[in-house]
């Protein structure tokens, strides 16, 4: 993969100010990535289905410096403040530094910009519902939307691209927040364009039972991770079951683009809940050994089992790196799936508190 593709040329405009404001979505993978290598590159292929009522608003603002071409080369930094939820964040910022400097060579022109970022989301952070995903993704896209209005020639194609090759240099999983409703992160052979440096839309036709997939995120604990995904990304370099889970994870991808063409959705429940449950597997034999299941989230596991054998539903779950739980099922069984929420689940929830999202299409902007 050649990423000089990605470093621009010729910047034709001087642009003095702009604002821009993008939504872009959280995600939920299917099939799980654990542990990568340096920058940023998946050690197996993910895919995802991206949501639409989990997002993040981010306004970004653009004031061009008058002194910027006086600094030296070496000793440039990018300048930005940072808000969130109309507060500014201290603690936000390291991430976003690292952030901009891993994609400096990319967007040259931020250090010609004293930078104003907005930000706010729709669900709680850090409690493992993807949102640096969606954070990191609607900063890369206020980014090209800059990068835009420098260079008109642009094309959408290209921009979605290098957003999800931004968005990936902050969070691994941020690629996969630009487009949907179905996402491949990763170098597959059987997905083709795929890639380790960016997500792709998954190429094939799906079946039309996977369209409106409605997605329940039940609210188990929504303070902040005890051991955030990037610590444990870096456990999985010396696990001792690393590898085989490597390969599983690719074998699981392509068994599952199969089932998404076909719409054998009893498979689609065994492969999805499998995934979830050995993503944490890995987390419980990793060294140090840690869990971020709660009690309620085993309790609510085995409520869907029960549900599912007692009606025949085809109502699953899945989990992301947190306690949290995704309750996934076919608009077909909307109605009688959200009622079992509403009666039962919603017990086992922080404060009775979830939320109904359903797959959406990817990153616009406002």
């Amino acid at each position: 993969m050649n990423t000089a593709q990605f470093i621009p040329e010729i910047i034709s405009e001087k642009i003095e100010k702009a604002t821009f404001t993008w939504q872009t979505p959280s995600n939920i993978a299917l099939v799980k990535y654990w542990g990568k290598s340096n920058p940023q590159i998946p050690k197996n292929a993910s895919i995802s289905f991206t949501l639409n009522n989990c997002h993040t608003i981010t306004t970004i603002e653009f004031e061009r410096k008058r002194n910027s071409e006086l600094v030296l080369e070496s000793d440039k930094l990018v300048d930005f403040n940072l808000f969130f939820e109309g507060k500014e964040k201290e603690e936000f910022k390291p991430k976003i530094a690292k952030f901009f400097k891993r994609v400096a060579q990319y967007c040259p022109y931020i250090f010609d910009y004293e930078i104003t970022i907005n930000s706010e989301n729709s669900f709680p952070h850090s409690s493992g519902i993807a949102s640096s995903a969606s954070g990191l993704s609607a900063i890369a896209m206020c980014l090209m939307s800059l990068e835009k209005e420098l260079n008109p020639n642009l094309k959408s194609e290209f921009i979605n691209k290098k957003a999800s090759f931004l968005a990936r240099l902050g969070s691994g999983s941020a690629s996969r927040s630009v487009e949907g409703p179905l996402v491949v992160w990763g170098e597959h052979p059987e997905i083709k364009g795929s890639s380790d440096f960016f997500g792709i839309k998954f190429p094939h036709k799906v079946h039309s039972i996977f369209e409106n997939y409605q997605d329940a995120i039940l609210l188990v604990d929504k303070g902040e991770k005890q051991v955030s995904s990037t610590v444990g990304h870096n456990l999985m370099t010396n696990h001792p079951y690393a590898e085989n889970r490597f390969v599983q994870a690719n074998e699981n991808l392509g068994k599952l683009s199969e089932i998404l063409q076909n719409g054998n959705i009893k498979a689609f429940v065994n492969l999805v809940e499998s995934e979830a449950l050995t993503l944490h597997a890995m987390m419980m034999t990793s060294n140090p050994y840690f869990i971020l299941m709660k009690p309620n989230t085993l309790k609510i596991i085995n409520k869907i089992w029960k549900y599912r054998e007692e009606n025949n539903s085809n109502v699953c779950f899945t989990l992301d790196a947190g306690a949290n739980v995704h309750v996934l099922y076919p608009f077909a069984e909307k109605e009688a799936v959200n009622c079992f929420i509403e009666n039962e689940l919603a017990n086992y929830c922080q404060k009775k508190q979830y939320i109904y999202d359903v797959v959406g299409f990817g990153a616009k902007q406002l």
